[in-house]
């Protein structure tokens, strides 16, 4: 059956030629991508040899060549890096149309490849590239065939692959251009998408994997269509849609990592009591948390035979020429285990010491998209997404095992008694996203686009299980300093978030040399969180000392009996609340004005945020209060662009951004994480404010190839860090620890083909480097008496570096392909970032903080390998085989010790290695 839009268009022409009394005639058709199986190719040349009259085709592929004389023409169809191809006598008849479909491709194209049925596709580098030659704003995108090639599992791993673009190891944030989770804001097909982690302000983009992703783009300059909560960047996922007509496919894999496969570990798998409510994947709680300490066990169970494995499922297919649906299923299961040294020192003292800390994580990722799209005419579609993520984490830790534990005050040196340490947790997350996006063409010159979305989330810690003991060969006794060092406790987090957006493209000016477009909408977002979090321990009263015996028999005196016979205790904590509520408005308008071989953008957004937090917290004063923050300001930006040939563009961009505060940043409440280190909020907080500056050199050397090279600038007034609170071992607030940041630095990117594939084989080379420098003063806060309460100076800086930045970046990638009838491709990538700042240092003297402080936790630098191989074994199935992490590099912070009269020492504070992960898997396409 021939496409409905294409035979529109020949029932539309055919009445044009009538109303001209059959006098001309036309030629339609669609041009697709050989190389892209078939995919629509834009943006491609069609013209008419014996008259040079020519047109491109559009996204989808489509060309019309219209009122064209009666005849017989030849039509060459070119492409940059493509064969050219000459269709001779192609006969134009008064009063008909002439319908030509054909392919472009590395290799010629037979003559006879005509009236082709062909899908659709636009997550191709080549289309990539095409759009960030003519994107407004500095933009780079990556997409789902790239990310095939590389291996690439999730978004989080594919913004890596982008310049300027690196990850801490540490905390799991991504970092662009030095500025990390909270100077960042994610989207997904334009609209906004929640946390899933109280920790972070951003969603965790290893939620999302690559079977639901389209492309994954970074806009590294502002554009006053998205929020202006951002200063490095905003990240928007496109989501993925039916390829073409009909389509369905499978695949399943399995592999390990290398650390669970050791000899001491693979039959001896931690997993948490937590485990045995896991069904397939999900979660259900079979009592309250305050009957599980006394009614579930304490201590860890096995798994067995802790292999990786993935199964997905893709279909869907096209009814009639109007409604297409989609979906995607996956559920994938790794299993995860590191070793390694824990310290922590409080002003150059020692106060934990383990040599054995270890984590054992099992996760279970399922995932399902569902995409509906009607098109009504060609001017007007609608399209409905539902995404569903269900992510289940048992993470078991430990450490002191070997005897060799150490926590400071817990026993006396002469009771000769070691200290140990589990927290056992089930981390429990569902995110519901929802949107509806329409697109509407009203006229040649009106385009105008809107969506609406709903989104829900819950992320739940339904029973962490925590035990502190004291012990040696004849005593195991419960930890002594306070009472919810033995515990069972519950956190929950409920988001619910409304979001629109609207933007009307209206064309004023179109000429040869000169066009103006103006673009105007607004944003709104409207979002609902609900916090809760609770404590329930169990502690011996009057000074009585139970001994279980054995570290791995907890539940021998952690049990209802010794609870009614007096020899334990059962404690409740009042439980810790906050509910936050974000409401931002926001109007923009933007003209871009192109003449000859410049093109100007002016935009200006007004933008009002109204943040508010409710909390109900202990430990801190007033245990309950409200904080209301109110930000109301217009953001402008500039973007222009010289094109100096077709080939090569010169860019500048300047703009103005803010940093709002997160809830988790200025509420009270104190997340303790399973080593004891604490981060609580600080409502005090303030928002920043940024200043950009960007001017970038690109140039195409072919439709799959780039050069370019970036130089940025960015003034942070007010910059919100992560900081060691004064005088506290192990407790990270919240600051605003300066009052000016500076980041500056320049990035080079280039993806170059080695091999002409229309030689052979092909291979094609990508570097990324991005080299930065980065400064923040550190400043003395005063009362209003104007005397010093609290500095940010310590050792002896009066500066530091930016917490979460890397002088060097580097990420690099080698593509092979052979032209064999079965193809077999190669890749190999590299990630490489010199060490960051983990955590700012800190001092307990303002008066001294040269010989009382903490120095900052440094993240070193490490490189990470990965490879994959893929062979077709036949039309229908593949076989891939996919490493990660090969070189399996320690990770490693350290920091600076130097108690007062001694020498400086470089101390590891936290080190482990992540394991290589191996994968072997075939998929079938029907």
């Amino acid at each position: 059956m021939k496409n409905y839009l294409l035979t529109l268009s020949i029932l539309l022409l055919s009445i044009v030629l009538q109303a001209q009394e059959e006098t001309t005639g036309a030629i339609v058709g669609k041009l697709s991508d050989k190389e892209m199986q078939g995919e629509p190719l834009p943006f491609a040349n069609i013209i008419i040899k014996e008259t040079n009259e020519g047109t491109t085709s559009d996204f989808d592929g489509f060309y019309a060549l219209k009122n064209l004389e009666p005849g017989t023409y030849t039509v060459a169809f070119s492409f940059i890096g493509y064969k050219t191809l000459e269709i001779p006598s192609v006969e134009v008849v008064p009063g008909k149309v002439t319908e030509v479909n054909t392919k472009l491709g590395a290799s010629a194209a037979s003559l006879n490849e005509v009236v082709i049925s062909t899908i659709s596709r636009k997550d191709s580098e080549v289309a990539l590239l095409i759009a960030q030659k003519k994107a407004i704003q500095i933009k780079e995108s990556i997409g789902a065939q790239e990310l095939a090639k590389i291996g690439v599992t999730d978004a989080a791993t594919a913004t890596t692959k982008l310049s300027g673009v690196t990850s801490s190891e540490a905390s799991g944030d991504i970092f662009v251009r030095g500025l990390g989770d909270r100077y960042l804001h994610t989207t997904m097909n334009g609209l906004p998408i929640p946390s899933d982690d109280v920790e972070r302000k951003n969603i965790d983009l290893g939620l999302f994997p690559t079977r639901v992703i389209k492309s994954v783009g970074i806009s590294k300059t502002y554009s006053p269509s998205y929020s202006a909560d951002q200063a490095s960047g905003n990240v928007n996922i496109e989501s993925r849609s039916l390829l073409g007509s009909r389509e369905l496919s499978a695949g399943v894999r399995t592999g390990i990592n290398t650390n669970v496969f050791q000899d001491d570990v693979v039959n001896n798998f931690k997993a948490s009591p937590n485990a045995n409510m896991i069904s397939f994947g999900f979660y259900s709680k079979d009592m309250p948390t305050q009957n599980a300490v006394t009614q579930q066990s304490w201590d860890t169970q096995t798994v067995d035979f802790p292999l990786n494995y993935r199964y997905a499922l893709n279909g869907g297919t096209k009814i009639g020429e109007k409604f297409e649906f989609f979906f995607s299923g996956a559920q994938t299961v790794a299993h995860k285990y590191r070793k390694g040294l824990f310290q922590n020192y409080n002003t150059n003292t020692l106060e934990d010491y383990y040599t054995d800390a270890t984590r054992f994580s099992k996760t279970i990722n399922t995932t399902g998209l569902l995409d509906l799209e009607y098109e009504f005419n060609n001017n007007h579609s609608l399209r409905v997404l539902s995404l569903f993520i269900n992510k289940t984490a048992d993470i078991v830790y430990e450490a002191g095992r070997n005897g060799e534990g150490f926590t400071q005050d817990e026993t006396d040196e002469a009771e000769n008694l070691n200290q140990f340490v589990r927290d056992q947790n089930l981390r429990h997350t569902r995110l519901s996203v929802n949107q509806l996006l329409g697109d509407h063409q009203l006229g040649e010159k009106n385009h105008l686009t809107w969506g609406v979305g709903a989104n829900f989330i819950d992320a739940n810690e339904p029973n962490r299980i925590r035990n502190e003991i004291n012990f040696n060969e004849e005593q195991v006794s419960l930890g002594r300093q306070g009472n919810y060092q033995n515990r069972k406790s519950t956190q929950t987090i409920y988001d619910k978030e409304i979001s629109a957006r609207l933007n009307d493209e209206l064309e004023i000016i179109k000429k040869d040399s000169i066009s103006l477009v103006l673009n105007f909408g607004g944003n709104y977002r409207n979002k609902d969180r609900d916090f809760a979090s609770q404590f329930f321990g169990l502690d011996e009263p009057n000074g009585t000392v139970l001994n279980a015996g054995s570290i791995d028999n907890l539940n021998s005196i952690l049990n209802q009996e010794n609870v009614e016979n007096g020899s334990l205790r059962n404690n409740e904590q009042r439980e810790d609340t906050y509910t936050g509520n974000l409401e931002s408005t926001a109007g923009y308008i933007s003209a871009n004005y192109t003449v000859n071989k410049f093109n100007f953008n002016v935009g200006a957004r007004y933008q009002k945020d109204d943040i508010s937090v409710h909390y109900n917290v202990s430990n801190t004063f007033p245990r309950e209060d409200i904080i209301a923050k109110s930000y109301d300001n217009i953001y402008p930006s500039l973007n222009i662009r010289y094109a100096l040939n077709d080939n090569n563009n010169l860019r500048l961009a300047a703009s103005k951004t803010i940093t709002l505060p997160e809830f988790k940043e200025i509420s009270p409440f104190p997340y303790v994480d399973p080593r004891a280190q604490t981060t609580q909020g600080n409502p005090e907080l303030m928002a920043s404010n940024t200043y950009n500056l960007d001017i970038k050199w690109e140039l195409f050397p072919s439709n799959s190839q780039l050069i370019s090279l970036t130089g940025f600038y960015k003034q942070i007034k007010d910059p919100i860090q992560k900081t060691q609170v004064t005088g506290s071992s192990g407790y990270f607030r919240f600051f605003n620890t300066s009052e000016k940041a500076e980041v500056y630095g320049l990035e080079f990117d280039a993806d170059l083909n080695i091999l002409n594939p229309e030689e052979g084989h092909s291979l094609d080379f990508g570097l990324n480097a991005t080299k930065m420098w980065h400064e923040q003063d550190l400043k003395d806060v005063y009362n209003e008496d104007g005397a010093l309460v609290r500095t940010f100076k310590y050792k002896n800086k009066t500066t530091s570096e930016l917490q979460g930045a890397s002088d060097w970046i580097f990420n690099a990638a080698l593509n092979f392909k052979t032209n064999w009838e079965r193809a077999f491709s190669a890749n190999v990538s590299a990630n490489y970032a010199t060490g960051k700042i983990f955590a700012l240092g800190s001092t307990n003297n303002v008066k001294d903080y040269e010989n009382y402080y903490n120095d900052e936790i440094i993240e070193k630098g490490f490189v990470s390998l990965n490879t994959v191989l893929v062979q077709e074994l036949n039309d229908n199935w593949n076989l891939r085989f996919t490493g990660k992490n090969l070189l399996n590099p320690e990770i490693e912070r350290t920091q600076n010790i130097k108690p007062i009269g001694g020498p400086e020492r470089t101390e590891t504070v936290f080190s482990y290695t992540r394991g290589m992960i191996l994968n072997l898997g075939v998929s079938f396409k029907f």
